[in-house]
């Protein structure tokens, strides 16, 4: 087989970035009991509501949905009502039970503290499994659901639609190609949160809803009473820890890094390698809005990576709690856009694969903040710039590299990957393509649940992504800088710290 200069090159860059059967570290899943592509999965959900209705929907696409779970009736409404015929439980340990022979694969969509309880149950009966994003609450339980998921060999991903992105690769591609030299430092930002967080107080009880299971909604986390936060409280957040809200606090959710980081860190993590280097520190180094049980209102976290083979050591910032993007030495200003998407008529936006090219500067980003013909690129996710058009600045999510010799910046999902100055795009032409292409998320755990390759983003490699991810959300509830020897598990330098990195276990419950 002929080897060409460019793999000669790359060589061992590439080293263990892309394993022979794909993103995963295991060369395949084929097996008996697989099924033939052509067969359909029969899958199960553990959380019906919120954000697993659009798991649901996306797997309903090409699956049967054979079972349903949610400990509130009501924010499971819509889909109990779409998908009427599967059978409806609360308690995902009986329909695990009572439905475990008829079902092939499970979505894991409920709040971060749960993730992994319900991920390894299902996985010790040979259940396939998609977890979202984060993955997992704390370092301990992202080693125990890697280790399961190797056990019991099933096909695993995590929810980080990132990974799948095609501004992702592009991304890795533009700096293992040397198109900014040594990346040494990186930012990435996001608006989130946008649920409560740094609140001092907890309103006093108030009867839980007839909808609702409230003790399987706290599953294994400590017991407390149910608000809703009163009728002031309710009329902007609905209840005070649930259907979302839950995200702000230490007992049950990572934050915004938990919302936004496994997504916007993608890119950097893919590029960089950082899962295969430890940082050797991770610190809070401002936040805002201090709280004894939520995460702050505002936060920089900053880790700090050592060098891996020819790549120089990374300074890594994370911003949240942002109304636009960092203002970064050395960046031009008003260019690091995030998402920029096509509004169609009647008011539907569009997203597609391709890559913007030709940007000159833009006005500040913001939410539906409109996109002038001066400044949009000549293509823009995969369509070519049409002036009848009406395009919009999306999300205020992104990241930026700095080279020794140039910048990348990318969107909330690697998405718009470009240099900046943007007008370097005008004559570019991106790299070829060193890695393989996602078929769409659902669709790569789909396929490796019959039997193909490991999904990109499966736990061999989503694991020690978060695992690094979540020494942020304990630098959080920390002051000074935390050292970490993931030999060992443990943060070395601030022993009280180390309660961090294992799960509270009510009475009653267990991991496996």
């Amino acid at each position: 087989m002929a080897i060409s200069r460019r793999h000669f090159f790359f060589g061992s860059l590439l080293a263990g970035a892309v394993p022979t059967g794909g993103f995963g570290s295991t060369p395949s899943l084929k097996m008996m009991g697989y099924k033939s592509p052509n067969e359909k999965l029969n899958i199960a959900s553990i959380g019906s509501g919120g954000k697993a209705s659009s798991d649901i929907r996306a797997c309903a696409a090409t699956e049967n949905i054979v079972a349903l779970c949610d400990v509130d009736d009501r924010q499971a409404a819509a889909i109990f009502k779409q998908f009427d015929k599967p059978p409806k439980y609360k308690d995902f340990r009986k329909m695990l039970d009572k439905e475990g022979s008829g079902i092939d694969a499970m979505i894991v969509t409920i709040p971060d503290f749960m993730h992994a309880t319900a991920a390894i149950h299902a996985m010790e009966r040979g259940k396939h499994v998609y977890v979202q994003k984060p993955l997992v609450h704390t370092i301990y339980e992202a080693r125990q659901i890697v280790e399961a998921a190797n056990k019991y060999r099933v096909a695993t991903q995590m929810g980080n639609q990132g990974y799948s992105n095609e501004g992702t690769r592009q991304c890795a591609e533009m700096i293992w190609n040397g198109d900014i030299g040594g990346v040494t430092e990186v930012h990435a930002w996001t608006d989130r949160p946008i649920w409560p967080q740094g609140l001092t107080e907890i309103p006093a009880p108030t009867p839980v809803p007839d909808t609702l299971d409230w003790d399987l909604w706290l599953g294994h986390a400590a017991a407390r009473p149910f608000t809703s936060g009163g009728d002031s409280y309710a009329k902007t957040h609905r209840n005070f820890y649930q259907p979302f809200n839950w995200r702000g606090f230490y007992d049950f959710g990572c934050g915004a890094l938990g919302d936004m980081a496994c997504h916007i860190l993608g890119a950097p993590n893919m590029a960089l390698k950082l899962s295969q280097r430890p940082p050797t520190s991770v610190e809070c180094v401002m936040k805002e809005g201090a709280s004894p049980f939520m995460y702050p209102t505002k936060s920089i976290i900053r880790y700090d990576f050592p060098a891996l083979g020819s790549m120089p050591p990374v300074k890594l910032f994370w911003h949240d709690g942002l109304k636009e993007p960092p203002k970064i030495q050395g960046v031009p200003d008003g260019e690091m856009l995030g998402d920029i998407r096509r509004v169609r008529p009647g008011g539907g936006r569009g997203q597609g694969r391709g890559q913007g090219q030709g940007m000159a500067a833009a006005p500040a980003p913001g939410s539906g903040q409109p996109v002038t013909a001066s400044v949009m690129p000549t293509a823009i996710q995969g369509e070519v710039y049409d002036p009848s058009q009406h395009y919009e600045i999306g999300e205020n999510d992104g990241s930026v590299f700095l080279g020794d010799k140039g910048i990348i910046t990318t969107g909330t999902y690697g998405a718009n990957t470009r240099l900046l100055p943007v007008e370097k795009m005008k004559d570019y032409h991106f790299p070829p393509e060193l890695l393989t292409r996602s078929p769409g998320h659902y669709r790569d755990w789909i396929r490796a649940a019959k039997g193909g390759d490991p999904a990109c983003s499966n736990f061999n490699v989503a694991s020690p992504f978060v695992e690094w991810m979540l020494l942020g959300v304990i630098a959080l509830r920390v002051e000074g800088k935390i050292e970490y020897d993931p030999a060992k598990m443990r943060i070395t330098n601030n022993n009280d710290a180390n309660k961090y990195i294992r799960p509270f276990m009510r009475k009653g419950w267990t991991l496996a």
